[in-house]
């Protein structure tokens, strides 16, 4: 009969051989290997008004490409467009919603009842062709700056989101974050719970234009004054690699979209123009990303709401990103897909 030597080694072996399969799920063999994380891909969305139009044909082509997304920041418009993402809407739908809207109706909470008239007065508001344009002795009065109040833009929100309580953020089919300034202490305030709706629009609230909106202390106006390519807040949330898609026709030092003339205490402003913190973050911002996206899209800027630029802007959005096409499907292969 054979005698089997049991050496150290083979005791060992033996050992680990036990170990090993103590630890194994029921049904695992030892051939199953772990599989190998992939990498966790971060989405940034721009801010830019109507421009928002072709985020939404870049993100046709990278679900085209099998991009998976793991965390979406968005500030102003791309608040908008990565909060609706976030909860589960995807491009085609998203083409269908800018397609469909009545943009000019949600921007400036118009009265479509009384857009044939052009004067009315109801419950203490004054409307030019249903647009409201006072509010003195009513109950809607707002004392702040801008002229729009955004309450339809708040309602559609919470139509589109099905989301009316507060929530943390990461508790969404795709974890999200918005990105604001809050004019009182002039800081970046990055939004990561709380009432989502109430949160895009708070990042959408360009100044002069939509009344600011108040959180606690603090009063919120457009990210896009401080950091309106969140990369950083993207890297913050645990991506590993980053797709940034960016509006800016125009790059920050060059020329700005909008006017800050009147909308802030001129010491902030100063401070701003000196100092031009949002410059610097947006360059830092744009170096950081792994796959950078920039629309062409000529002469559309921040106010082209009309249904046939949004149109062609998300065709436009849609070739820009195919031109990227062998950067998605190397960054695919990269993340360990």
């Amino acid at each position: 009969m054979a005698v089997t030597t049991w050496t150290k080694s083979t005791v060992l072996r033996a050992l680990m051989a036990l170990v090993l399969m103590a630890w194994m799920p029921a049904g695992a063999s030892a051939q199953d290997a772990p599989a190998k994380q992939r990498l966790k891909v971060g989405l940034v969305l721009g801010g830019g008004g109507a421009k928002g139009a072709a985020e939404v044909g870049v993100l046709k082509v990278i679900e085209e490409a099998g991009i998976p997304i793991d965390y979406i920041a968005g500030t102003s418009i791309g608040s908008i467009v990565g909060g609706l993402y976030a909860v589960g809407y995807r491009a085609n739908a998203l083409d269908s919603l800018f397609r469909s809207q009545e943009w000019l109706t949600l921007l400036a909470d118009r009265e479509t009842g009384l857009s044939s008239q052009p004067y009315a007065e109801r419950d203490g508001v004054t409307y030019i062709f249903g647009f409201p344009v006072s509010r003195k002795g009513s109950k809607k009065a707002d004392p702040s700056f801008g002229a729009v109040r955004g309450d339809n833009i708040v309602a559609l929100f919470q139509k589109l989101t099905q989301v009316r309580d507060s929530i943390n953020f990461n508790q969404l089919p795709i974890p999200f974050r918005c990105v604001a300034a809050d004019v009182k202490s002039w800081s970046e305030v990055v939004l990561d719970r709380g009432n989502l709706p109430r949160a895009m629009r708070a990042s959408m609230a360009i100044p002069g234009a939509f009344k600011p909106v108040r959180m606690g202390k603090k009063v919120l106006v457009d990210g896009g004054l401080l950091n309106n390519l969140p990369v950083d807040v993207v890297r913050s949330m645990g991506a590993d690699v980053v797709i940034a898609i960016d509006l800016a026709q125009e790059k920050p030092g060059e020329r700005r979209d909008f006017s800050l003339k009147d909308t802030f205490g001129i010491g902030g402003v100063i401070d701003w123009v000196v100092s031009r913190p949002d410059v610097k973050k947006y360059h830092e911002n744009r170096a950081a990303t792994d796959l950078y996206i920039n629309p062409n899209l000529g002469d559309y800027g921040v106010t082209s709401f009309s249904r046939e630029s949004i149109i062609h802007m998300i065709q436009m959005g849609e070739r820009d990103g195919q031109t990227h096409w062998k950067a998605l499907l190397e960054l695919k292969r990269r993340i360990g897909l």
